[in-house]
């Protein structure tokens, strides 16, 4: 199984375009490296590739990583898993439309919450729309199996009603039939759960919500799970040894984007990773 790591940054990208913070600014300056909205990119015969999200700017992501460029008759890209309904996971199907057969998977909730989209996008050609939480998952061409699980976190703001129902967020779990290779890729993840124990304990290669490194930094408490801390995420990955552990999904407040932090060097030590845009794995 191969793994791009397409974009590894929170919504809008680091620099973000409104914000003038020592960060964002050292970013312009090229003093630390820019990053793009996160998405991921995965495939397990290296011809039939899978989105896991699809940012804003997924045309330029594509056209940066040749493995994913179109041949003379088709695009390798098959579809997209989304992991829930935030603008910056689904902005990109838009910029996806016009290839017939091309499917999303997704939870009910985010499916019913694109609805309006969905339409709009089927009429540039028929798309495949898939429950994600299907029982017992989901074959994807290539020798992948993919199955979701939900996962802590809210619905997205411009939900309507803000329906309570936990399966607004997903982590997914891929499995290489090949090979045995797992991967475990959790962008957005508002608390620790013993079912995320068991995901990462059985996986290779994990990729967790990295957004904030201290809880102080969200403006909005609860919506993604801290990297410090008792309770944190990094907390909880040291009991995981035995997978590579990478966060993603950085915001601008976060000190891990500065690789001469104190945070990325806690973090290192560890043994958990922060890789830059464009990172390959291969499980």
């Amino acid at each position: 199984m191969r793994v791009v790591l397409l974009g590894t940054a929170a919504g809008g990208g680091f620099p973000r375009w409104n914000c003038a913070c020592a960060r964002c600014a050292a970013a312009r300056d090229g003093k630390l490296p820019a990053r793009t909205p996160e998405c991921a990119a995965v495939t397990g015969n290296s011809r039939d590739w899978w989105l896991l999200n699809a940012s804003p700017d997924i045309r330029a992501r594509l056209t940066a990583n040749p493995a994913l460029w179109p041949g003379p008759r088709d695009t390798p890209v098959r579809g997209v898993l989304l992991t829930d309904a935030e603008a910056d996971h689904v902005a990109g199907l838009a910029v996806l439309r016009g290839t017939a057969g091309f499917k999303t998977y997704a939870a009910p909730p985010v499916l019913a919450a694109l609805a309006p989209a969905r339409a709009a996008l089927d009429r540039h050609a028929p798309g495949e729309w898939a429950d994600s939480l299907t029982e017992g998952g989901f074959v994807l061409s290539g020798g992948l199996v993919a199955t979701a699980h939900p996962v802590a976190g809210e619905p997205s703001a411009y939900v309507p009603g803000r329906a309570n129902d936990h399966r607004w967020v997903t982590a997914y779990r891929i499995e290489d039939l090949a090979t045995g290779g797992v991967l475990v890729y959790v962008p957005r993840v508002s608390a620790w759960t013993p079912m995320l124990d068991d995901l990462v304990e059985e996986a290779d290669c994990v990729v967790l919500d990295g957004t904030h490194f201290t809880a102080d930094e969200a403006t909005q408490a609860g919506r993604h799970l801290p990297v410090s801390g008792p309770d944190g995420s990094l907390s909880a990955l040291t009991r995981h040894p035995q997978a590579r552990r990478i966060y993603t999904h950085l915001a601008d407040t976060n000190p891990l984007l500065d690789p001469a932090s104190a945070a990325r060097t806690q973090v290192s030590e560890a043994g958990v990773e922060v890789l830059p845009d464009g990172a390959e794995l291969v499980l």
